[in-house]
């Protein structure tokens, strides 16, 4: 038996495609992490075509009923998918190695980028080309708006729920966390009292609903031991804390990367919704609260995240290190944003090791439960709000910049302009992510000529 699964016994047959090596998953694994573009939905959509359709190694109900679990998690749900899948292929190093090789690729792409972006900046050509990626920002975020607004608001609750999250935030500036954990109090309770309002969300069928057997035979898991959970609990805070406690004694613990340290901890624990769920309250810390970097610098950060591969919360390893640059202390700037990258991708993502091995084995008798999926759903209809108020701020800053002396500067039209015909591409004519991103980078350097 190997980390809660049973081993195989070599007379298993059958009409099963032969189950993968390890060796041969890993190869899967880290092709998937230099093509895994698209945010969560196209990941999602890569990891089903490739492992349910293409290879066989999952059934399409035991692919969704896992997709299910993960989205219960607070993290990335595709990179958690990844290494569930992972895990149940080939136990805890599959999970790893999956899991691992998901994000390993955007790491030092993204380095590179943000390196390029704080080194480069006193560049004309340079800033240019940033600075018409705020126009790609500005559309990524209203699309995602939109398109998240109409799969969650699907009853006049909802829409109340997204309403007041919007309103809780903007105007009185009470924290994320505080939203999602109320929301979800109320899609709870609320699909007790009245359940058309609270809808729960769309169940998943199980392997086998549609007559259709699995491409290959998973051996059944074992119920999780008292042993096996303190040890994956007890291996998984060593690694998440031992860096930060590392840090703490070598650069103070004021440092920033301390400070960055623990707060993406305390991140990685309420991130239910995806990145742009945890945007605005990283926006609403990192910007308003420590000051380790401006909103544009942020917009920036969030449209090299989606130039590169991985889960689009690796733009939260942009922060740490534009705040590391900002705020070195004793060490260089490029040493301090090392670190503060470093430090900030570890603890962005060990937590989504810790979640999905612990709630691995129980995910195939987890079932339907009415009330959780509910109070998921009013996360998400919250979640719509809270995006919402992060394109507001956006724009504000991007289309009004700050004129130097702190206040308000003139109007820019070009990224006004520019903003809108990125969008009407996306949602009209349904052009790509990265053809949007890349025309917006063009026209701004064409109009640093004008």
């Amino acid at each position: 038996m190997r980390d809660g699964m049973p081993d195989r016994s070599p007379s298993d047959s059958g009409n099963f495609v032969s189950h993968p090596g390890f060796g041969q998953a890993l190869r899967f694994w880290i092709k998937l992490g230099f093509i895994s573009f698209g945010g969560p939905a196209g990941q999602i959509a890569i990891m089903h075509k490739e492992l349910v359709e293409k290879r066989r190694w999952i059934s399409d109900g035991h692919f969704l009923h896992a997709l299910n679990f993960c989205m219960l998690l607070p993290g990335p749900e595709a990179q958690q998918l990844a290494t569930y899948l992972g895990w149940r292929l080939h136990g805890a190093k599959g999970g790893i190695a999956a899991g691992l090789w998901f994000v390993l690729p955007s790491v030092f792409i993204l380095y590179g980028l943000s390196w390029l972006y704080m080194a480069g900046g006193h560049l004309p050509w340079l800033a240019a080309i940033f600075h018409g990626l705020l126009a790609a920002v500005i559309a990524v975020v209203a699309e995602a708006v939109l398109r998240i607004g109409k799969k969650a608001l699907r009853s006049p609750g909802l829409w109340a729920i997204a309403i007041l999250s919007f309103g809780a935030i903007y105007f009185l500036g009470i924290s994320f966390v505080y939203i999602i954990l109320g929301a979800a109090m109320i899609g709870w309770m609320g699909n007790r009292f009245i359940p058309a309002q609270f809808p729960a969300g769309k169940g998943h069928h199980s392997a086998g609903d549609k007559g259709e057997p699995e491409e290959v035979r998973l051996e059944q898991v074992q119920s999780a031991t008292a042993g096996r959970t303190i040890r994956v609990i007890a291996v998984s805070l060593l690694l998440w804390c031992l860096p930060i406690l590392g840090l703490g004694l070598w650069l103070g613990w004021e440092s920033t990367p301390v400070q960055q340290g623990v707060f993406f901890s305390k991140a990685a624990l309420v991130t239910f919704g995806g990145a742009y769920a945890v945007l605005p309250y990283v926006a609403q810390q990192a910007v308003e609260n420590y000051a380790w970097l401006s909103h544009p610098q942020m917009m920036s950060g969030l449209a090299l995240a989606e130039t590169t591969p991985g889960p689009l919360i690796m733009v939260l390893q942009f922060v740490g290190f534009v705040g590391g640059w900002q705020h070195p202390g004793a060490l260089s700037p490029l040493a301090a944003a090392t670190v503060g990258a470093l430090i900030t991708t570890w603890v962005t993502f060990v937590p989504c090791f810790l979640f999905v091995f612990l709630g691995a084995p129980h995910v195939e008798q987890l079932g339907e439960h009415p009330r959780l999926s509910a109070a998921m759903t009013a996360i998400t209809a919250a979640v719509v709000g809270v995006i919402l108020n992060l394109g507001v701020h956006f724009v504000r800053h991007a289309v009004w910049p700050t004129a130097p002396g702190g206040l308000e500067g003139s109007f820019d039209l070009f990224i006004a302009v520019l903003s809108g015909l990125a969008f009407l591409a996306m949602k009209r004519f349904k052009v790509g992510l990265l053809p949007v991103i890349a025309g917006c980078a063009l026209a701004g350097w064409v109009n640093s000529f004008l």
